[in-house]
């Protein structure tokens, strides 16, 4: 019977172990070379810029409560998009692996 228990909790183990990412990975389309600066504001809540050739291509914010989200410039004019003006458009990133 304890054979049969270590085979079990080896094969949760494992399962759960394919579901952990080793960390946080680059947006959509941001390639592995973008320039990276990280700030934190008063609040707690952590932004990173990705810029590629000084260009800004997208924002993560990593709030101090709540999920982390992106924030895309998607036809390169260097400003985040919108649907709207005075609202940008966010993407969660709620699973990863």
């Amino acid at each position: 019977m304890s054979a049969f228990r270590t085979a079990v909790l080896a094969i949760a183990l494992l399962g759960l172990s394919a579901c952990v990412s080793p960390g946080a990975s680059l947006p959509d389309g941001i390639p592995a070379d973008a320039e990276q600066v990280t700030r934190t504001e008063s609040n707690g809540d952590r932004i990173t810029e990705f810029r590629v050739a000084g260009q800004l291509r997208a924002v993560q914010v990593v709030p101090s409560r709540g999920p982390a989200y992106f924030l895309y410039d998607r036809d390169g004019d260097g400003s985040i998009d919108s649907d709207r003006d005075d609202v940008p458009q966010t993407y969660f990133k709620l699973f990863g692996w």
